[in-house]
């Protein structure tokens, strides 16, 4: 990454923060403010939500929370309840306009984007993306995904004494193939590691992923404005060539930031959190070496039981609705607990644990549901296919080097994850 663009991020982050601040003086503070029944929402014990999720989604599954800035919330964690919410796009909006001004959330801030915005703007924009994410126009992308593993199994097997999984193999998969989709630089990548990871992490207080997504959008128009004077192959130059101007730089720079946001940072603490599914299971590490039917259900059970995305977008409802008897007034926000639903027991008929013998029912919400249903969902698919059972190949006696109880887990994050996996590689 280059000096003028390190400049710039750092800049307009500084003039982000201290802005915030002088206005509302906002920061890890207001993370203290906001109850526990939200908060929940965000925390892990381990690889397990935390034990009042399971508490509160059976006494009630959709439940009111006060929260500090003079808005009403509804935090929904049963599956049925969920899969109602996220799939009315007729009852609840996703549109940035419903955030800003609250929290200390400036209208500019909007990412843009089809995870904040609705029908029509989100129908047309996702007509443009969908095309290039049907399983055909992927199939291209497959022998670039298995030769980025083997290179970083390479690079990791002649490396000496532990190998941290997540910086060495978890990040630069995702990474790599999303640099290789969109068609941006590769040696913008590590700075894009941190910028994509910042958006999720709450420690900076409730409105510092803002300031992430700000500097990645930053990046991203300068990429545009490249693409328009000489398109790629990539996802941007294609929607340049076969859209033009009816697709302008700053829709362009969101639908870019999207697609690196939920393409890169879910699937890598997906790659990380299920390797160490792996080391607690040495049967199934087995399995993924020499059966091939094993690798598409074990990867649908650990996304379903990961949840690594923890909470769907905040919808808001457009008029009063009743989800599961309950009545949601008008402009009431509402949070779906996708790791709550997804071990819901009326889904999965028992406490939602890890099964790799599981007949896993279809359906599960990890990917989100109804329009706003991850697009990126089969890519995720290909890179999970292939990196885990490669994993397991290449390093059939790969163990933990740090006892479990000193690993790193995130503690307050949209997107969970683990900060770093040491193993031996044999």
């Amino acid at each position: 990454m280059s000096t003028t663009f390190r400049s710039r991020i750092t800049a307009r982050l500084g003039r982000t923060y201290l802005a915030r601040i002088q206005r509302h003086g906002i920061g890890s503070s207001t993370i203290k403010l906001l109850p526990e029944e939200l908060l929940m929402l965000l925390r892990r014990d381990g690889l397990d939500p935390v034990r009042r999720v399971a508490t509160t989604r059976a006494s009630a599954p959709v439940s009111r929370v006060s929260l500090p800035f003079g808005m009403d919330a509804w935090v929904v964690t049963g599956y049925e309840e969920s899969k109602a919410v996220l799939g009315s796009a007729e009852g609840f909006s996703t549109d940035f306009a419903n955030l800003a001004g609250n929290a200390g959330i400036a209208a500019e801030q909007s990412p843009g984007g089809l995870g904040f915005s609705d029908p029509p703007v989100h129908t047309r924009l996702r007509r443009i993306l969908t095309p290039e994410f049907t399983m055909r126009r992927l199939r291209r992308l497959a022998p670039r995904i298995e030769a980025i593993v083997e290179e970083r199994l390479d690079a990791m097997e002649a490396s000496r004494g532990p190998v941290d999984l997540v910086h060495e193999f978890a990040l630069p998969v995702p990474s790599l193939t999303i640099c290789e989709l969109l068609g941006v630089p590769y040696a913008d990548r590590h700075d894009f590691q941190q910028l994509a990871m910042d958006r999720f992490d709450l420690f900076g207080g409730t409105t510092a992923p803002f300031g992430a997504m700000s500097a990645s959008l930053d990046y991203f128009r300068g990429v545009v404005k490249a693409q328009r004077r000489n398109p790629g192959d990539g996802l941007l130059g294609m929607i340049v060539r076969e859209h033009g101007d009816s697709v302008d730089d700053e829709e362009l720079a969101g639908l870019a930031d999207g697609v690196l946001t939920g393409g890169f940072e879910t699937t890598a603490s997906t790659i990380a959190l299920g390797s160490l599914v792996l080391l607690q299971n040495e049967e199934v590490l087995g399995r993924l070496r020499t059966d091939d039917t094993m690798t598409a259900p074990f990867v649908e059970e650990v996304l379903r039981y990961l949840s690594a995305v923890q909470m769907a977008f905040p919808r808001f409802a457009r008029e009063d609705i009743e989800i599961a008897g309950v009545v949601i007034p008008r402009g009431d926000m509402v949070l779906c607990s996708l790791s709550g639903a997804n071990r819901d027991p009326a889904y999965v008929s028992d406490d939602g644990g890890f099964d790799p013998h599981r007949a896993t029912p279809s359906g599960h919400l990890a990917f989100g549901h109804g329009i706003h249903r991850c697009i990126g969902a089969e890519l995720a698919r290909m890179e999970l296919r292939v990196a885990f059972p490669a994993l397991a190949r290449r390093f059939p006696g790969m163990r933990l080097a740090v006892p479990p109880q000193e690993l790193g887990f995130r503690k307050l994050s949209i997107v969970y994850g683990i900060e770093s996996l040491p193993v031996y590689l044999s």
